[in-house]
């Protein structure tokens, strides 16, 4: 019996599998599109400031 079991593990050992990490050839690219609207919204919120205090009366 031991040497059925040791037939069964050693054919069970050679059924591994075989992982292989392929590199590309060609290089990675990344696209970042970014929008920065910072001054955008800076300036546009000291022009409603602005348009703000100069007609209290707007709404």
């Amino acid at each position: 019996m031991s040497a059925g079991v040791l037939v069964f593990g050693t054919a069970l050992a050679g059924c591994t599998h075989k992982i292989e990490v392929i590199p590309s050839d060609k290089p990675i690219v990344i696209n970042l599109n970014v929008k920065i609207d910072q001054e955008i919204r800076v300036r546009l919120d000291k022009d409603v400031e602005d348009l703000l205090s100069n007609n209290p009366d707007i709404f």
